[in-house]
C-alpha cells in the first residue's frame, strides 16, 4: 500500500501546476451534485472523489461503508487519526499513477470540482475561539489600553479563549449579513442601535477534534494530537463597534456570533506532518501541564484578499500559522484540564493570526490601525473596514521541496444589514 505522504507519489488524475490538492493531500469534505445527496469525498487536483460510491463498489476496505454513507464527516473522524490515516493510504494506492485497478474502468465516482456543491464538512456541536497570536493581542491591547498594558497579566500563562456560537458557522460561499446591534459612538453618553459600521474579518485557522474524552477526564499533552484530525481556514467575522460596547465584563457576544466562515476541505494533521516548525519561544516558562516537546506549529502561508463588487480583488495581508504563540496541542490540553469533555467535530479557532510586520496583520482593525490608515482598492475606493457587497477571500498553503499542500479558500460576501 502506498503511503500518502510519499513526496514521489504521482496520480493518474491530472493535478494542475500549483494546485493545493496533490495526491499527498487527500483532504476530506462533504459534497453534493445534481444526482447525489451530500456525502463524504476527497479531492485530487480539480477532481472531487465520491468516497461513498467508491465504497459501494468495494474499492474501499479500510473503513466500514456506513461511515461513508453519512452527510457529515463526524462518524468517519470518530474512528480516530490512525484509522483515517489508513483510509488516506488506501486512497493514495487506488489513485497512484502505476495502479490500473480503477484507472481504465467506468468512473462514476469522479466529478469536476466546478460541478459540485461543497457543504459544511462536520456537524459542529461546540466551537471555541482562542486568542493565541502575541502580535495580534499586543496590537489590539496597544490600541485600547496603551503599549505598557497591551497584554493582560494572564496572557503568557494560559491560552485565552471563550466558548462561541457553533450554529452560525457556515461553509465558504455562504453570504454573511452585516449585523445590527448596540454601539457607543465616540464621545457619546448613551448607546445607539443600528448596523455595525466597523465590520471586520479575522484571519484564523481552526482544528477539528476526533475521539471523545469522558467528562472529568483531562487530555494530556502526550495524547493531545491524537484528538486533532485536521484543520480548516477560518474567518471569524467581527463587528468591532458592537464588540467594544458589549465585551466588558463577559467578553464577545453579538459582535461575534452572527457568523464565522470555514473552508470546505479538512486537511489532515497527517498531511501537514512535513511542514512542522517550532513556534515562538515561550517566556516565562509555562506550567508543567502545558509543557511540550518537538515542533507543534506549521509553516502555513496565509493571505487575505478583499474584492469590491464588480472589481478585482486586492491582497491586504500575508501571514503564517507559525507565528502563533500558543499551539493547538496547548489549546486543547488547557481546554480540557478542568475535565471539559470534547466531541468529535468540535471546532477550535486559533484567534487572529498576525505576524511581526504590518503586512502580516490579520484584521482590518490592525491593518488600518482603527481606520486611520485606509487601504486603496483596485476600483479607486478605500477601505477602513469591510463594506456591504465586499467579498473577503482567505487562502492557505504549505510548500517545501517542491511539495505543496493547501486548503483552497474560504470566500464570503457581505450582505447589507436588515432594516429594523
Amino acid at each position: 500500500m502506498a503511503h500518502a505522504n510519499d513526496p514521489q507519489l504521482q496520480s493518474w488524475i491530472t493535478v494542475p501546476k500549483g494546485s493545493d490538492f496533490p495526491i499527498q493531500n487527500l483532504p476530506f469534505g462533504i459534497f453534493s451534485c445534481s444526482n447525489k445527496a451530500p456525502r463524504p469525498c476527497t479531492r485530487i487536483g480539480d477532481t472531487v472523489i465520491d468516497l461513498r460510491a467508491l465504497a459501494e463498489r468495494s474499492h474501499i476496505q479500510s473503513v466500514d461503508i456506513e461511515v461513508l454513507q453519512q452527510t457529515v464527516l463526524n462518524p468517519l473522524f470518530a474512528l480516530g487519526r490512525a484509522k483515517v490515516g489508513e483510509l488516506r493510504n488506501e486512497l493514495a494506492t487506488l489513485f497512484a499513477a502505476d495502479n490500473a485497478t480503477i484507472k481504465n474502468n467506468e468512473q462514476p465516482f469522479l466529478h469536476d470540482v466546478a460541478a459540485v456543491t461543497m457543504h459544511l464538512p462536520v456537524r459542529v456541536e461546540n466551537y471555541t475561539d482562542f486568542y493565541s497570536s502575541e502580535e495580534h493581542a499586543t496590537n489590539v491591547g496597544t490600541m485600547f489600553r496603551g503599549k505598557d498594558n497591551a497584554l493582560m497579566p494572564n496572557w503568557k500563562h494560559i491560552p485565552v479563549g471563550y466558548h462561541g456560537r457553533a450554529s452560525s458557522i457556515v461553509v465558504s460561499g455562504t453570504p454573511v449579513r452585516r449585523p445590527n446591534g448596540q454601539q457607543l459612538p465616540k464621545d457619546a453618553e448613551a448607546p445607539v442601535f443600528g448596523p455595525s459600521k466597523l465590520l471586520d474579518f479575522e484571519l484564523e485557522m481552526a482544528f477539528i477534534t476526533c475521539g471523545e474524552n469522558a467528562l472529568g477526564d483531562p487530555i494530556s499533552m502526550e495524547k493531545a494530537e491524537d484528538h486533532i484530525i485536521g484543520m480548516v481556514l477560518f474567518n471569524d467575522w467581527s463587528a468591532r463597534d458592537i464588540q467594544k460596547w458589549e465585551y466588558v465584563p463577559l467578553g464577545p457576544f453579538l459582535g461575534k456570533n452572527f457568523g464565522s466562515s470555514v473552508s470546505p476541505w479538512v486537511v489532515t494533521l497527517d498531511a501537514l506532518e512535513p511542514f512542522r516548525v517550532p513556534g515562538p519561544k515561550q517566556e516565562p516558562a509555562v506550567l508543567p501541564y502545558l509543557a511540550f516537546e518537538g515542533a507543534k506549529n506549521f509553516d502555513i502561508n496565509l493571505s487575505v484578499s478583499i474584492q469590491p463588487e464588480g472589481s478585482d480583488e486586492k491582497v491586504v495581508c500575508h501571514s503564517n500559522h507559525k507565528y502563533l504563540y500558543w499551539n493547538m496541542a496547548q489549546q486543547l490540553v488547557h481546554h480540557t484540564v478542568n475535565g471539559c469533555n470534547i466531541k468529535t467535530g468540535d471546532m477550535y479557532a486559533s484567534g487572529t493570526i498576525s505576524g511581526p510586520d504590518e503586512t502580516a496583520f490579520g484584521s482590518m482593525l490592525e491593518l488600518t490601525w482603527r481606520g486611520t490608515k485606509p487601504i486603496a482598492m483596485p476600483d479607486g475606493s478605500e477601505r477602513k473596514f469591510i463594506n456591504d457587497h465586499d467579498t473577503v477571500i482567505m487562502r492557505g498553503h504549505c510548500e517545501k521541496d517542491g511539495l505543496r499542500i493547501g486548503f483552497g479558500e474560504v470566500r464570503s460576501q457581505v450582505l447589507p444589514a436588515h432594516n429594523l
